[in-house]
């Protein structure tokens, strides 16, 4: 198979001394065959690619919104590394044309399905860190989700409120908050609380005290409604 179009390279800020990583994050996993291995297509950067997203987000905005709780902070970075956003990203950089796709899935419309889009910017994002280290894709992370970061400059709804008016909303009964999981030394415990909602997959949180747990469990269960749509 022929290496990457040079134009992606540019578009990335990014020349791969390493073409195969960027090539292997193209290609969807509707062209694997029995013989090609679990390394030649994007499912596993997918994987890898999330992780660094998730981290240089979190970075971006404990910098950019120095005096938001952590509530804030995670309902933030739950919309910021949602499949929407990525799939957002991915067609604002033309990365549709670079797929390699089985003309199954091509026939159906898969280079514009949100959801295969943002696998495979994951994909990318993994490549770029695996090829040049964090600072490649720190770089074109910060060029595509700061615009999108800065759109939204008002602290966002309390997300237990917001997570409660969308299930009153729908008839729904309100959400339930539970204690899943307590660690952490007696002066410093981190909570896990997970939320239901009836009808719904829980989502869980993490934080330092049973309020914050509580919040990131809520921005957590609406941003996946959110990617979901």
């Amino acid at each position: 198979m022929v290496g990457p179009d040079h134009s992606l390279e540019e578009t990335l800020g990014h020349q791969f001394s390493r073409p195969e990583l960027l090539r292997h994050a193209l290609i969807h996993p509707s062209t694997a065959t029995p013989d090609d291995g679990v390394e030649h297509s994007s499912e596993r950067q997918e994987f890898l690619g999330d992780r660094v997203l998730g981290l240089v987000i979190a970075d971006l905005l404990f910098h950019r919104f120095p005096d938001e709780n952590e509530g804030h902070l995670a309902r933030r970075h739950s919309v910021l590394v949602s499949r929407r956003t990525l799939a957002r990203v991915a067609d604002q950089i033309g990365l549709s044309s670079h797929i390699v796709l089985s003309p199954g899935e091509d026939g159906m419309g898969g280079r514009k399905r949100p959801t295969l889009l943002a696998d495979i910017c994951e994909a990318v994002i993994a490549a770029l860190y695996l090829d040049g280290g964090l600072e490649p894709a720190a770089v074109f992370i910060r060029r595509h989700w700061r615009p999108l970061m800065d759109e939204d400059v008002v602290p966002p709804k309390d997300a237990k409120t917001a997570l409660q008016e969308w299930a009153q909303g729908r008839g729904l009964a309100l959400p339930e908050y539970r204690e899943v999981a307590r660690d952490g030394p007696p002066h410093a415990p981190r909570f896990t609380i997970e939320v239901t909602v009836t009808g719904y997959v829980p989502a869980a949180g993490t934080g330092s005290s049973k309020r914050a747990a509580e919040g990131i469990a809520a921005a957590t269960f609406l941003a996946r409604l959110e990617s979901e749509k």
